[in-house]
């Protein structure tokens, strides 16, 4: 468990993934195990615009639970106006993005370009903490711009805590790295030496043992799953089991990812107005390294329709 301000996490939570972590991905992991998740990336300066689309994107229900919201932005004001918000909506948790890579955030100042700007980033880092009394303050970030040895992330690190925030998640890899490469633990370890709150590790956990890995190596506190549980929200008890030292639970069958799929999907028709070209890819998630794969996936990419999706995860 991981203590923060007024709130304890599980061992395991789910990172925020931008396109990916609805409320319907939410409530599928939740079924399976998953007990404390992130919204998708909230735009600062659109949260306190009002901006539709961004309220869309936080949609929620009482069963998604505990939950926590991350903003991107670089304007310090505008950050702590939205943590605010935020913290009176309910959430559970406010999270500052410093590790998108994404050249339009980049390139606008926020996501990762402020582990290159330490002093807008502590200005960030002070307001919002001012701003929200109630709820625990965290930082997700990379370990550095281009620099893969942490010693960017650590002198961010140190520089949260010394202004009051309550918690670090650190992604194994650079900004010049995207999603490429592999993700350094001996790095996050770095940033893990450099504070005395808790440090989350993240990057390329897929199952129980690269989980068992990241923590044996780095000494995080906790993990943070993000791609390895695209079609995969067994992964939870999994991870849970192996950080545990139990004996892990058996794999899904195919019938169980059918079943999954089609629950996946009965959630997007409820809660989201997405286009087929999105749900395609949703239920190819769950099936990317069965047998016969192939085939499925290129009639699954002529589906016009969610029925004639439903129906081709039946007929697999």
């Amino acid at each position: 468990m991981i203590r923060l301000k007024q709130l304890v996490l599980p061992s395991v939570v789910q990172s925020p993934m931008a396109n990916c972590s609805d409320l319907p991905f939410r409530l599928v992991a939740r079924s399976q195990g998953m007990r404390f998740a992130f919204l998708e990336m909230i735009s600062s300066e659109a949260l306190v615009r009002d901006v539709r689309r961004t309220y869309e994107m936080m949609r929620t229900v009482p069963e998604d639970r505990p939950l926590g919201a991350q903003l991107v932005g670089c304007d310090p004001a505008v950050m702590g106006e939205a943590a605010a918000k935020l913290e009176a909506m309910g959430f559970d948790l406010v999270d500052l993005n410093l590790g998108c890579p994404v050249p339009k955030i980049v390139s606008q100042g926020g996501g990762s370009k402020l582990l290159r700007e330490p002093v807008t980033a502590e200005a960030i880092f002070r307001r919002v903490v001012r701003a929200v009394t109630r709820i625990p303050v965290t930082v997700k970030m990379r370990l550095g711009f281009s620099d893969g040895t942490g010693e960017e992330a650590a002198r961010i690190a140190r520089i949260a805590q010394d202004c009051g925030v309550d918690g670090i998640a650190v992604h194994g890899r650079t900004r010049e790295q995207g999603y490429t490469g592999t993700a350094n633990y001996e790095a996050i370890g770095r940033v893990k030496a450099a504070v005395s709150i808790p440090v989350i590790g993240n990057g390329d956990v897929i199952d129980g043992a690269s989980a068992v890995r990241l923590r044996a190596v780095s000494g995080c506190d906790g993990v943070m799953i993000a791609r390895g549980a695209l079609g995969n929200p067994w992964i939870y008890r999994e991870v849970e089991a192996a950080l545990e030292g139990q004996a892990l639970p058996s794999p899904p069958d195919r019938a169980e990812r059918k079943r999954m799929a089609r629950q996946h999907l009965e959630l997007q028709q409820r809660y989201e107005e997405e286009p087929v070209g999105h749900l395609r890819r949703v239920v190819c998630w769950y099936f990317k390294e069965q047998p016969g794969v192939g085939e499925f996936r290129d009639r699954i990419n002529r589906a016009n329709s969610i029925e004639e999706i439903g129906a081709l995860i039946d007929a697999f």
